[in-house]
């Protein structure tokens, strides 16, 4: 039987990082920032702040704990975008680049959400020649992988449909040769969800 499961990517897919990382800004030193460029791929370049280090550095960090990965909103259409998948009987499982101790806030985060996904896969992150997600995909075997960092497809199974989202384009890594990685790419997961279910590409070998 072919794999009902479906592998997504949360932050920039499922749960709109950038929106938070302005939340975990404010935490750390009181006020909000400004929205430079709302095109921007990166949080970062999006927010007006600047590059830090030393005690400033580390005071933005210690804002990333577990009451932040526990209350990020979702990517617009992505909740049902999923009740969908979840509807036509895919399992779907998020397969996350962030630290293991936030596992359960990250899946608390989905479910408070009303996401119908029941597993978190944490795994480690970078840009090697290899996907950092590619061994736990390899283990978990879905039919499909969703993700908006294009370097996360490399060296993934070649039976596993790598789908990749392009969202906010200003200094986004998906350009280039390596789009080749991808089977399919998508404005955002609803409308992966829409065209996977419409065209039958469920049945992807």
């Amino acid at each position: 039987m072919k794999s009902r499961c479906i592998a997504l990517d949360a932050d920039g897919v499922l749960l709109d990082y950038n929106q938070a990382y302005a939340l975990a800004w404010q935490h750390a030193f009181g006020a909000r920032p400004e929205e430079r460029d709302p095109s921007a791929y990166w949080a970062m370049d999006r927010w007006g702040v600047k590059h830090l280090d030393g005690e400033a550095l580390d005071r933005l960090r210690a804002a990333f704990d577990e009451s932040f990965w526990s209350n990020l909103p979702a990517v617009a259409g992505a909740l049902s975008a999923c009740q969908q998948l979840d509807a036509a009987g895919f399992e779907l499982v998020c397969v996350s680049a962030i630290h293991p101790r936030f596992e359960p806030a990250r899946l608390r985060n989905l479910q408070q959400l009303g996401f119908p996904i029941a597993r978190v896969i944490a795994t480690s992150h970078g840009d090697g020649a290899r996907s950092p997600k590619a061994a736990a995909l390899e283990r978990l075997m879905p039919v499909a992988f969703v993700d908006d960092y294009l370097p996360y497809l490399r060296g993934l199974p070649t039976h596993i449909h790598a789908a990749l989202i392009h969202r906010q384009k200003r200094g986004s890594p998906n350009t280039g040769p390596e789009l080749s990685l991808a089977h399919s790419h998508h404005e955002d997961l609803a409308a992966f969800a829409a065209w996977w279910l419409e065209e039958g590409h469920e049945q992807f070998d």
